[in-house]
């Protein structure tokens, strides 16, 4: 806001000359924009200034207390330009986009949205409260880790000037001494805590040529949360990996390490890894934590007659169980699931895990480590002299570590493991282009279970969401399905971070290796012929576990479409 409306305010007699000048001399101490600095001296309110501003360019005033805004209408404009030009995006209709403005003839910021848009801009005037309020509520900025991004607003000759561009030397006594002062060690604590109490699965901290940003991927989604000055690149990724006892000096090749914390009393691990990339480290932190891990079958979204198939195979004596999926489609969930299903005084179940997530008690659970030769093939090698009745492989990789499974599964023992495919049909496919010879695949697999995980809509905002019948036949219901069927979608709120999702569910297909689908190995068949016969003995695709969660009210429309195919 210029002196310009600062001398209109004077010539209308809103302000005197005396109050002008007191306000310009606090916005040259402190900064800020003249009308907040009037308001803040207490020369004019907030409701008179607006009013003046609406009267002086004609445009209308708005309460944005009165508003309930539109949660698709937030992504048109990125947190930082709403900052930086204090609006806030209000409502659209067909092509243009009202716009509430601190200064509505800030004709550089209607430009730039006009730009960033492709929509035109119709400019009302709101409150700077009012608006710095709504950013936060709508655009969930937590008040610490803006507390903790503005106290990098750093000046000439402050603490952390000295960090270089990458691939220039680093002096390691100064990187240590850095790594060490408050701000960085409390900014890696805020944005651990804040990712954990929001319940994300990932953080990123991504380093490009102008801005380093951090995103956490909630509920299989990322977020982008926050931009660190890029200076502090060095400083936070160092400080990361002292935490996860890793070489600070090596920034050239990638690292993996962990670090162990505890929050509100409970333990959380992180799994981390390091990558050097063009503008420096990328790091990504896996978060396991154990108190959010739900072992109980039952509720991770299995339907009845397919939970009936999973246990009963999981309960077998001997054979081949696979669980497949894409990476972080909650394998390794399911696994450990069944495996604290069957765990029992009288089995000894060991497991080859690379990592091992979690640590559960009464099993065995190896490390593998392939640099010192500790392979899946040569663990599984030692599983079989140390007597176990229970083996689980992480993943079945190659043809060595395939056929030692499967000799395993043929002699007495019940062997758990994971594949990546895309469906549990095409699985019976990758097993035999291993070299895997079909009479022992048909012999040893007793069930293969395929799944993807979908966000569930938010209870606390769930609202019923008009969809077409037409979208609901081409997405696999039947037409007289598709007229009875009520859909519903999350409108956003702070349970949900405004996502209109919370929490995930599995989606499963589960494949239990019948005497039909064992005669169609013996003949070589292909995956589609697979599919087709096992849906014919009472198999639900991934899809149609899709619908039923759609039709049960659990998810929406689009995220059975973003995680399966059409069958």
């Amino acid at each position: 806001m210029t002196t310009k409306i600062g001398q209109l305010l004077v010539n209308n007699h809103l302000i005197t000359e005396e109050h002008l000048g007191k306000a310009l001399e606090l916005q040259k101490k402190e900064g800020g924009r003249l009308g907040s600095n009037l308001v803040k001296l207490g020369f004019i309110s907030e409701e008179k200034l607006v009013a003046f501003l609406s009267q002086q360019y004609g445009v209308p005033a708005v309460n944005l207390s009165d508003y309930k805004i539109d949660n698709s209408l937030i992504k048109f404009i990125p947190v930082e330009v709403a900052q930086k030009y204090m609006m806030m995006p209000v409502a659209r209709l067909g092509a243009t986009l009202t716009v509430a403005m601190v200064d509505p003839s800030n004709v550089f910021a209607i430009d730039d949205v006009k730009f960033m848009t492709g929509y035109n801009v119709e400019p009302v005037v709101a409150a700077e409260s009012a608006i710095r309020n709504t950013i936060t509520e709508y655009y969930g900025q937590t008040d610490a880790l803006q507390t903790a991004m503005d106290s990098f607003k750093m000046e000439e000759g402050e603490l952390l000037d000295f960090v270089q561009e990458e691939g220039e030397d680093v002096d390691l006594g100064e990187l240590k001494q850095a790594v060490e002062e408050v701000p960085v060690v409390k900014l890696v604590n805020l944005i651990l805590s804040e990712a954990i109490n929001r319940g994300s699965s990932d953080i990123h901290l991504e380093p490009y040529e102008k801005i380093f940003r951090v995103r956490y991927r909630i509920d299989g989604v990322l977020y982008d949360i926050m931009k660190p000055p890029p200076k502090l690149r060095a400083a936070l990724s160092s400080r990361i990996k002292i935490m996860s006892q890793l070489d600070i000096a090596e920034r050239r090749l990638p690292q993996d390490g962990r670090i162990k914390l505890k929050i509100k009393g409970r333990e959380v691990d992180l799994r981390v890894s390091t990558l050097p990339t063009l503008f420096g480290e990328k790091i990504v932190m896996r978060i396991l934590d154990k108190g959010s891990l739900v072992l109980d079958l039952t509720k991770l979204g299995f339907e009845q007659s397919a939970l009936k198939d999973f246990e009963e195979a999981i309960s077998s004596p001997f054979g081949m169980v696979l669980v497949t999926g894409p990476t972080g489609s909650g394998k390794t969930t399911t696994l450990y699931s069944a495996l604290s299903t069957i765990n029992t005084i009288d089995v000894n179940i060991i497991t080859a895990e690379d990592p091992v997530e979690y640590n559960l008690m009464g099993i065995n659970q190896v490390q593998v480590k392939e640099e010192i030769g500790l392979t899946f093939a040569s663990a599984l090698r030692s599983f079989l002299r140390q007597d176990p009745d229970i083996i689980m492989v992480g993943e079945i990789r190659d043809f060595e570590t395939a056929e030692i499974a499967v000799k395993a599964a043929l002699t007495g023992h019940l062997v758990l493991s994971t594949l990546h495919t895309n469906d549990a049909p095409s699985t019976i496919s990758r097993l035999l282009n291993m070299g895997i010879e079909p009479f022992l695949v048909s012999a040893s697999v007793v069930l293969i279970l395929a799944q993807r995980l979908c966000r569930k809509v938010c209870s606390q905002c769930k609202e019923e969401d008009k969809v077409s019948t037409q979208a609901l036949v081409n997405i696999g219901f039947s037409e007289e399905e598709a007229k009875t069927i009520k859909c519903f979608k999350g409108k956003g709120c702070s349970t949900c971070s405004d996502t209109g999702y919370k929490g995930r569910i599995a989606l499963y297909e589960v494949m239990p290796v019948k005497d039909e689908i064992k005669e169609l190995i013996l003949e070589g068949a292909s995956a589609a012929e697979v599919k087709k016969a096992a849906v014919k003995v009472g198999m639900k695709t991934l899809r149609m576990s899709g619908l039923t969660k759609i039709k049960e009210e659990v998810t929406t429309l689009e995220e059975v479409m973003r995680v399966t195919f059409g069958d």
